[in-house]
C-alpha cells in the first residue's frame, strides 16, 4: 500500500519513508510512526511522517 492517502497512515503502523536527503536516490527508510504531519487529506509524493526515532520523510510504503 502506498502513503499518498493519510487515512490509511496512524500512528504506531510500519512504514518505508524517503528522506529529504535521499529523495534524489530513493533510499528508503523504515520506521514506526510518531507523528503525522501533513494536514492535507492527499498528497502526490506522499505523506510527511516522523519517526519514533526522529527522522522526518514522505511515505512510500505502508509496511504494515
Amino acid at each position: 500500500m502506498d502513503g499518498t492517502s493519510r487515512s490509511a497512515i496512524r500512528a504506531g503502523l510500519r512504514v518505508a519513508i524517503v528522506l529529504k536527503e535521499d529523495q534524489r536516490t530513493g533510499n528508503r527508510t523504515e520506521g514506526v510512526v510518531q507523528d503525522i504531519l501533513t494536514n492535507s487529506p492527499n498528497h502526490p509524493h506522499g505523506i510527511k511522517v516522523r519517526l519514533e526515532s526522529g527522522l522526518v520523510g514522505r511515505v512510500q510504503e505502508i509496511l504494515g
